[in-house]
């Protein structure tokens, strides 16, 4: 496709030349390529299709070189990439030396944060925009918020600190009545209520064409802004965010960009805080996205022509452990009415949708609100119900004092899903599971088990939902191997061996067992004859057979798809000190401590020596030693 007028745009400046006509032709030429690239290498469709008018006009009304816009999230930046001298790098977006999916100042200073969970650029933008003025800059500020996003905690606890404060802040709403899954919980219903007010739009349109015919001045022109404001009150409901001290303006429609650049103009020349509404359309100009917002949020690559997903085996659904530990809940759940699912807007990410429609009187969608589910959750076990909270590793990070304070200080049988556990793959750093272990092996009570094939998990999730006290069962974004390693049953704190041999060990957890017994069969015909055993628990570490492992090889390696201070290497290093075993003995193998850029999942593992080709290379380095 020839873009007659993309080719033109080098930076944002370039915007300002344009026509009304020529920003709309534009706006599609960003959408087709947003769509080319997405189709290309995978990424977040219908959020970018959705904000394409929004972004050209904010870039048009605002100097973003030197004010400052944050978008919350960031996975909704791939116009803004495109528009601010990233175009090369976003043909090659999420992957190696291409463009992230997520804002990454390292690639442009138009980037101020790099951002991928959801609730804190009210909060960053307020920092922000008081820093200007403790500076006297002069200086704009803008927070890019979806209405998802809006409804969670810190992005309440932000609204409520800038207009107590009557800070120098410009917050626009992009309401598409979605976040991952359609927005839930009475804030959306208060802004669809806004949204939806009749008459207001035509009124507001008559008042217009008709004050366009009179000769303005300035007292004149105070007393239209007074009607129209009149106008508004008369017709439309208060908007919810007035009560936190913002002037609210809207709604706006999202796809008009004359309209956009008109309200946008005005709110620049304002001082204090205030509130754009826009009303956007996810996935606008792709029909599947739009027609299945849902399932086109996050998409791997697809025929462009007609939506129809690429096959890859990374992507194979019904293999996949999320699909397999949903599909083991609901067996469970079926025996069990105590057992009831949290998530905290991510139903179909986590595969929870699937458990709703079973069972939707026992089934919780909190919204963006982490902290919330797992409160919610030790409610739920103190009433005497079995809650199971699905939830991606990187975003339980977010209820780390709940995890404390809620769950473990109270000793409550909350089991937790964390999915996406280790690497992710091409969403890079904010999304990898990296911390999960290290951030509650810690607590009192906590168990931490980490299944290697699907016999595992179903066992693992048994004795979570049997036992009293906090459970954590971590899985990666990846398939689930075809066949299980051994038959044994899961046993608390008990590894299982699955290879023997005499020159070396490997205690391996989760998902790095496939590639450990992988190295050992390799290894076999003419290299070290290894012992290979599957953790399956990182808390209680199985003190006998690591003893075991020390006290009759000359070495033991571990291995974990987990960063390794405070890690499950960490926890045998700790536990082989308490026996006084030799710790030299240990050589720990896990994903460096530096942040792991976005590239395939396959390359990121490859990269921590996780994969059997690097496992069995160490294998052989380290029996050259001994």
């Amino acid at each position: 496709m020839a873009h007659l007028v993309l080719d033109k745009i080098k930076s944002p400046a370039d915007l300002r030349g344009l026509s009304a006509a020529d920003l709309a032709g534009l706006a599609r030429e960003v959408r087709a390529l947003i769509t080319q690239a997405v189709a290309a290498h995978g990424g977040h469709l219908a959020s970018n299709l959705g904000v394409v008018d929004l972004t050209l006009a904010l870039h048009r009304v605002f100097d973003f070189s030197r004010d400052h816009l944050v978008w919350d999230v960031g996975h909704q930046c791939y116009a803004h990439k495109i528009v601010t001298g990233r175009r090369g790098a976003f043909e090659n977006l999420r992957t190696a030396g291409g463009a992230s999916g997520f804002p990454h100042p390292a690639e442009s200073p138009y980037d101020l944060f790099r951002t991928g969970h959801a609730g804190a650029s009210i909060s960053t933008a307020l920092g922000l925009a008081l820093a200007e003025k403790a500076a006297g800059s002069g200086l704009r500020t803008v927070a890019v918020i979806g209405d998802g996003a809006l409804g969670s905690g810190l992005a309440l606890e932000a609204l409520n600190h800038a207009g107590g404060v009557g800070a120098d802040l410009l917050v626009v709403l992009n309401d598409n009545q979605m976040s991952i899954s359609p927005t839930v919980g009475a804030l959306s219903r208060c802004l669809t209520r806004v949204r939806t007010a009749p008459g207001y739009d035509g009124l507001k349109q008559d008042v217009r064409q008709a004050l366009g015919r009179l000769p303005l001045g300035g007292s004149l022109t105070r007393a239209i802004h007074t009607f129209k404001e009149s106008v508004k009150e008369a017709v439309v409901p208060d908007h919810v965010l007035e009560r936190f001290g913002f002037r609210c303006f809207g709604p706006v429609d999202g796809h008009d960009i004359p309209a956009l650049l008109e309200a946008l103009e005005e709110m620049r020349h304002l001082a204090g805080p205030r509130l754009l509404h826009v009303s956007t359309q996810k996935g606008r100009g792709f029909a599947p996205a739009v027609a299945k917002p849902e399932a086109w949020h996050s998409a791997g690559p697809f025929t462009e022509q007609n939506g129809q997903v690429v096959p890859d085996e990374d992507r194979d659904e019904p293999a996949t452990w999320t699909r397999a530990a949903v599909t083991e809940l609901i067996e469970f759940a079926q025996a069990d009415g105590r057992i009831v699912a949290v998530t905290a807007a991510m139903p179909e990410g986590t595969g929870l949708l699937r458990f709703a429609h079973r069972f939707p009187d026992r089934f919780f969608d909190v919204g963006i609100c982490e902290q919330h589910a797992v409160a919610l959750a030790a409610g739920l076990a103190k009433g005497g119900l079995r809650p199971v909270v699905g939830i991606y590793s990187t975003f339980l990070q977010r209820a780390y004092d709940q995890l404390f304070q809620e769950v473990a200080l109270q000793g409550l049988p909350v089991v937790l899903l964390a999915d996406r556990a280790g690497l992710v793959g091409a969403d890079g750093p904010t999304h990898h599971g990296l911390y999960d272990i290290a951030y509650t092996r810690h607590l009192p009570g906590f168990r931490i088990a980490a299944p290697a094939d699907r016999g595992e998990l179903a066992g693992m999730l048994r004795l979570a939902l049997e036992a009293g006290g906090p459970w954590l069962i971590r899985y990666p974004r990846d398939r689930v191997p075809q066949a299980d390693f051994s038959d044994a049953p899961v046993r608390e704190g008990c590894a299982e061996t699955l290879r023997r041999g005499r020159d070396g060990a490997i205690l391996a957890l989760g998902s790095t067992v496939a590639a450990a017994v992988e190295a050992a069969d390799r290894l076999r015909p003419d290299g070290p004859a290894l012992t290979v055993a599957s953790a399956r628990f990182a808390k209680p570490v199985d003190a006998a057979c690591l003893g075991n492992m020390l006290l009759s090889h000359p070495w033991v390696m571990t291995l974990e798809d987990h960063t390794g201070p405070g890690g499950f290497g960490s926890a045998v290093l700790e536990a082989a000190a308490a026996h006084g075993y030799d710790l030299r003995k240990v050589a720990c193998v896990a994903v460096p401590g530096d942040f792991v850029e976005h590239d395939t999942r396959g390359a990121q593992l490859a990269a921590a020596g996780l994969t059997a080709e690097r496992i069995a290379d160490l294998a052989r380095a380290l029996a050259a030693k001994t």
